[in-house]
């Protein structure tokens, strides 16, 4: 069993390439180190979205132990210090599996 978390971004004006070369660097070294699987990641140039899966092992409250602990953590600290405010909103919402058709 895993929990999948899908996180939907809306991006600050002029920050999309800033974003995702930020991203791109920091969030495949920070997330699985930490217990966090990347399952995709999406850019949507034309709306300025950027939209994105990370899952964990077990049900919620494991995600949600371990989310505690990441965001706590040293690693995460050192991915964000010194990058501004790039995103403007956040959707981030636990999915539901859905049985492949």
């Amino acid at each position: 069993m895993k929990t999948i978390q899908l996180r939907r971004y809306t991006l600050v004006d002029g920050e999309y390439d800033a974003f995702l070369e930020w991203f791109e660097g920091a969030m495949p070294r920070v997330r699985p180190a930490a217990g966090f699987t990347i399952e995709f990641a999406h850019g949507l140039r034309e709306t300025n979205e950027f939209v994105w899966a990370v899952s964990a092992p077990g049900d919620r409250d494991a995600f949600l132990a371990l989310e505690q602990a990441y965001m706590a953590s040293e690693a995460r600290a050192e991915a964000f210090a010194g990058v501004p405010q790039r995103v403007a909103e956040y959707n981030v919402r636990f999915v539901d599996d859905v049985p492949a058709l």
